[in-house]
């Protein structure tokens, strides 16, 4: 689809107020100016929190109105003037972590976050305010990751892997988890406690490290979701969180020497005992990937950390580098989710309430529900 093929308008799901009930609405089809790509959207993934983003209690800082969204798997319909790769037809994975082009740390989540500082706020403000709970969407080309559909969609008689291209959106919930791995160089052969790890991105994180080659301690409260963890492989252990940070302590050192911690806390584990359980467990010389949604401060054991040289992490998504590596785990067939991933059910942009609702109570291992616009 040329640019002069694209439709003047096409329909998107609208936050036309901070908080209010969202609507459908009929807006102009954009031009790719040079930079960005026109995508036609196929699948976009809806993050089990969604609802209480949009309504408000999540409290996200972004602007509206606002064409809502996240990342996506689309086609290429059209590109601006400097794309030299990316063609008309190709299946894209969109990365919704846009970056300033001057500024790395200017960091929005189209869609989703302004981010924090001047610098992200003018990311929202301009090019890249409208997201793919759309028909369309306009991308900055960096965001795009062009996927070998034959490798991946293909049938294996054919050398392919046969995932059904909605299958891909999962590449949302592993990529998150996989920054915070490789930000801390998890190496194979390691064992890292992944907590919690019974939602969507904590599974997620247990999937990609058994991927790279790690033992994984899965802590949870959800007994019969962390039952579910261990027959993902033989190298995945399981602990319960249970308040106790002295028995917890003692069943994360029943398995010997840990490497590693990643917390993916989400906003209601604040007071949760396991960010300092795992820390406590840690080897001399540990590691810890911060990436959890937490608000306020929270006590660390200070004198532990200091005296057995950890290091503590923090890393808010992940680079483009980390991208392309992880897609390369999956193209090659390293990590191999045809059987994990679980489409729950495809909704239209109108449907959005119901959406959202289902999103919400399907948040486990490998549980998709996206828009199909």
């Amino acid at each position: 689809m040329s640019t002069d093929a694209l439709p003047p308008t096409h329909k998107a799901l609208v936050q036309e107020v901070y908080g209010e009930p969202l609507i459908v609405k009929t807006v102009p089809t954009p031009q790719p100016p040079p930079g960005a790509a026109i995508i036609k959207i196929l699948y976009a993934p809806i993050i089990s929190y969604m609802r209480d983003v949009y309504n408000g209690k999540r409290k996200y800082p972004y602007l509206t109105p606002l064409v809502i969204g996240t990342s996506a798997i689309g086609r290429v319909a059209a590109t601006g003037s400097d794309a030299v790769l990316l063609k008309e037809g190709d299946l894209v994975y969109f990365d919704c972590t846009i970056r300033g082009r001057d500024d790395s740390g200017a960091i929005i989540l189209m869609g989703l976050s302004q981010g924090f500082g001047e610098g992200s706020k003018k990311l929202m403000e301009g090019e890249w305010r409208d997201c793919t709970f759309a028909e369309f969407a306009k991308v900055p080309l960096e965001n795009l990751l062009q996927l070998d559909e034959s490798r991946l969609c293909g049938s294996p008689a054919d050398g392919g892997l046969g995932y059904a291209p909605e299958q891909l959106t999962w590449i949302l919930q592993a990529m998150v988890p996989y920054g915070g791995l490789r930000s801390i160089g998890l190496q194979a052969g390691e064992t890292i406690i992944v907590a919690p790890a019974t939602g969507a991105f904590g599974s997620a994180a247990v999937v990609v490290a058994l991927g790279m080659g790690a033992r994984v301690i899965a802590m949870g409260r959800n007994s019969e979701a962390l039952e579910q963890l261990k027959t993902l492989s033989p190298r995945v252990e399981t602990v319960q969180i249970t308040g106790d940070v002295q028995s917890e302590v003692a069943s994360l050192k029943k398995f010997g020497r840990i490497d590693a911690f990643l917390d993916i806390s989400p906003t209601e584990a604040q007071n949760s005992t396991h960010f300092k359980s795992a820390v406590l467990s840690l080897r001399h010389e540990g590691r810890v990937s911060m990436m959890g949604g937490l608000l306020d401060d929270f006590p660390i054991p200070y004198r532990f950390v200091m005296r057995s040289n950890i290091t503590l992490k923090g890393t808010w998504m992940y680079t483009r580098a980390d991208c392309q590596a992880f897609l390369g785990l999956m193209t090659t067939g390293v990590i191999d989710v045809r059987k994990l991933v679980q489409v729950v059910e495809m909704f239209k942009l109108e449907e959005w309430e119901k959406a959202f609702d289902m999103a919400a109570e399907h948040g486990r291992l490998g549980q998709i529900v996206m828009f199909a616009p």
